[in-house]
């Protein structure tokens, strides 16, 4: 499998853009990431780091990593979209909680039949899902 950064090298290739230092050190500040993130968490790791990236360029970098596959969104919250890298990982959805935040990732076969079987039914090809499921987690519902 090729790694994350070659994949994008390829991407900006097919579309006739520039490889710049900068969109690269965002796809690897992307994917040293292991929770979802949001712009202001991207930017603030890359700060930690010394690394001397603005918020536009890391705006301007994650339609094109969405466009390439390599990160999906994952939930709107507070005001901010919330992304994860996706590719070499298997697909899955997510339960968040209303009160805390919490996100657990799940993956469940019933709703790839599901997929299928409404594909079927109105004569769709179905590539893919992005399922979100909310309520209250165990620990929330006990104190309310």
């Amino acid at each position: 499998m090729k790694s994350e950064i070659e994949v994008f090298r390829k991407f900006i290739r097919n579309k006739g853009l520039r490889k710049t230092p900068e969109r690269e050190q965002v796809v690897r500040a992307v994917f040293a990431i292991h929770d979802h993130f949001d712009v202001d968490e991207l930017y603030a790791l890359l700060r930690r780091e010394n690394e001397k990236i603005s918020k536009a360029t890391i705006y301007r970098t994650i339609p094109l990593l969405l466009e390439s596959g390599l990160i999906q969104e994952a939930y709107f919250e507070d005001g901010h979209l919330h992304y994860e890298h996706i590719y070499g990982h298997d697909h899955h959805c997510h339960l968040r909680c209303l009160d805390c935040g919490k996100v657990i990732e799940f993956t469940e076969e019933t709703v790839k039949d599901v997929e299928g079987k409404v594909g079927e039914r109105y004569d769709f090809l179905v590539t893919g899902h992005k399922l979100e499921v909310y309520g209250h987690c165990g620990k929330c519902r006990v104190h309310k």
